[in-house]
C-alpha cells in the first residue's frame, strides 16, 4: 500500500490544530446549505407526484444516506487526521494517481467552479435588492471571492469565525422562517395538486429515484470538512462527533424547511412554485417579509462560498507536499499560519471562471465525477480494514460493512444516472478528469529530479509515490 508522505516540512511554519467541534459543525453545515433548499423542494414535489409523505421520505432517505457517508468518513478522519482529508484517503488506499485526479479536478473545476457559481449567484440575488446590471453582478461576484480569500489568508481563526457567524445566522434565519411558516401558514394545505404541475413519470418508483438524485445533490458538500482534519484539535474525538452532528442537523433543517413551505402553500402551491421560499413567505407573511428571504439567501450563499474557500485549499496544500502540484502551494505563511498561496491560487482561478462565465458548462460536465471520488473515498475504509486490521481506530463506523456499502451504492447511483441519462455529457466529464493524468506524471517526474539535488530537495518529500 502506498504510504503517506513523511518528508520534511515545506516551510518553517506548520498548520496548527485550532479547530474545535463547533467550528467543524459550522463548516460542514455552512458549506452544504447554499441556495438549493430555497428552490429544490418544489422540484421534489413535482417528481414524486405531489405527495407530501413521499416527498418528505425522499429528504429523509437521502439525508440518512449522507449520514452513512459521514459516519464512514468519521472513521477515516479519526484514523488519518491530516490535511487533505478525502485526497489522503484515496491516495493511501488506491495510489497517488486517482487521488491526484480528484484534487486536480477539484482545483480546475469542482471547488473553484462551485465558488464561482456561488459568487455569481450572490451577485444575481443582490441585483434583485439593488439594481446592479450585468457588469455589477460580475463585480460583486469578484468582490465575494476577494473578501473570502482575504479573510482566510490572514488567519484560519478569522476564516472560521466568519464561517461560524454566517452559518449561525443562516441556520437561525432558516429555522425561524420555517417555524413562522408552519405557525402562520396552512392556507393551501388542503388544496388538491394540479395535474399539470407534475413531471410525468412511468411510476412512483421512477419519480422517487429522480427526486432522490436531486436531493442527494442538495446534501452534497459536507465532504469538504475532511480537508481540514489536519487542523482539528483532538481529531480522534472531535472529527467524528462534528461530521456526524452536522449531517444529522442538516436532515432536521431540511425537513423543517420543507414542512414550512408546504404549510404555507400546500402541496399544490409548493409544487407549482419556481421560487418556493419567496412564494411561501409572501403567501403566509406578506410581501414585506419576502425581502427577508433575499437577504437570507445572500447570507447562505456567502457562507457556502467561504466554507469552500476555507477548506478546499488544504487539499492542494497536501498535494503540493506530496510533490504532485505547484511547490509553492505547500508553503505555510510564517506570518499568518495559513496556506496563503494555496488560498490565493484558488481565489484567482475562481475569479477567472466567474469573470468569464466559463464555469457554467464545465461544472455541468464534471461535477458528477465528484461523486465517483466520494464513493471511492468511502470504499477506502474496506482497504484500510483489510490491510491494517490492527491499526488504532478511535472511532469505528457503526453497522460496518453495511453502512459504507449503502453510501457507496448511493454515490454509484448518482454517477450511473448521469452516464445513462446524459452519456455525451458524462463522457466529456470523464475525459476532462483523465486529462489531468499528464499533469500528474509531469509533476511527479519534476519532483523526483529535484530530490536528486540536496540543495533543491528542501520541502519536497523524497519518498515520492
Amino acid at each position: 500500500m502506498h504510504k503517506a508522505s513523511a518528508g520534511p516540512p515545506a516551510s518553517p511554519a506548520e498548520l496548527k490544530r485550532s479547530l474545535g467541534t463547533v467550528d467543524l459543525v459550522m463548516l460542514a453545515i455552512g458549506t452544504v446549505i447554499g441556495s438549493g433548499i430555497f428552490l429544490v423542494p418544489s422540484v421534489v414535489l413535482r417528481q414524486t407526484g405531489g405527495g407530501t409523505g413521499t416527498a418528505m421520505t425522499v429528504w429523509v432517505v437521502a439525508g440518512l444516506l449522507s449520514l452513512l457517508g459521514a459516519l464512514t468518513y468519521a472513521e477515516l478522519g479519526a484514523m488519518k487526521p491530516e490535511s487533505g482529508g478525502l485526497y489522503a484517503y484515496i491516495r493511501d488506499a488506491f495510489g497517488p494517481l486517482p487521488a491526484f485526479l480528484f484534487g486536480w479536478t477539484s482545483f480546475v473545476v469542482i471547488a473553484s467552479g462551485s465558488i464561482a457559481t456561488l459568487a455569481v449567484a450572490f451577485g444575481g440575488y443582490a441585483s434583485q435588492l439593488v439594481p446592479l446590471g450585468p457588469m455589477g453582478v460580475r463585480l460583486v461576484a469578484l468582490a465575494v471571492i476577494a473578501v473570502t480569500a482575504a479573510v482566510n489568508v490572514v488567519g484560519t481563526r478569522r476564516g472560521v469565525t466568519l464561517q461560524n457567524w454566517t452559518t449561525g445566522a443562516k441556520v437561525l434565519g432558516l429555522t425561524s422562517l420555517s417555524i413562522a411558516l408552519i405557525v402562520h401558514g396552512h392556507r393551501g394545505a388542503g388544496m388538491p395538486i394540479a395535474p399539470n404541475a407534475m413531471t410525468p413519470a412511468p411510476s412512483l418508483l421512477v419519480g422517487f429515484g429522480a427526486a432522490m438524485i436531486g436531493v442527494l445533490w442538495a446534501y452534497e458538500g459536507w465532504q469538504y470538512v475532511t480537508y481540514s482534519a489536519g487542523e482539528t484539535r483532538d481529531p480522534q474525538r472531535t472529527f467524528p462527533r462534528a461530521i456526524t452532528l452536522a449531517t444529522a442537523a442538516l436532515i432536521g433543517i431540511y425537513l423543517l424547511a420543507n414542512a414550512g413551505y408546504i404549510a404555507a402553500l400546500g402541496p399544490a402551491g409548493a409544487a407549482q412554485s419556481d421560487h418556493v421560499a419567496v412564494d411561501a413567505v409572501r403567501g403566509a407573511l406578506g410581501d414585506p417579509s419576502a425581502r427577508f428571504v433575499g437577504l437570507l439567501v445572500l447570507v447562505s450563499i456567502f457562507s457556502a462560498a467561504n466554507g469552500i474557500m476555507l477548506s478546499s485549499p488544504r487539499m492542494y496544500y497536501a498535494m503540493a507536499r506530496d510533490g504532485v502540484f505547484f511547490r509553492s502551494l505547500a508553503v505555510v505563511s510564517p506570518r499568518f499560519g495559513t496556506p496563503a498561496l494555496a488560498i490565493t491560487a484558488t481565489a484567482v482561478w475562481s475569479a477567472v471562471l466567474a469573470a468569464t462565465g466559463s464555469f457554467e458548462q464545465l461544472l455541468t460536465y464534471v461535477v458528477f465525477t465528484g461523486w465517483f471520488f466520494y464513493g471511492l473515498g468511502a470504499t477506502s475504509v474496506f482497504v484500510y480494514r483489510r490491510r491494517q486490521p490492527d491499526l488504532h481506530r478511535p472511532f469505528r463506523v457503526p453497522g460496518y460493512p453495511v453502512t459504507p456499502m449503502l453510501f457507496v451504492a448511493s454515490a454509484a447511483l448518482l454517477v450511473l444516472n448521469t452516464l445513462v441519462a446524459q452519456p455525451a455529457r458524462a463522457l466529456t466529464g470523464v475525459l476532462a478528469v483523465l486529462a489531468g493524468s499528464p499533469a500528474f506524471y509531469f509533476w511527479r517526474a519534476r519532483s523526483r529530479r529535484l530530490t536528486t539535488s540536496p540543495s533543491l530537495s528542501e520541502g519536497i518529500d523524497a519518498n515520492l509515490p
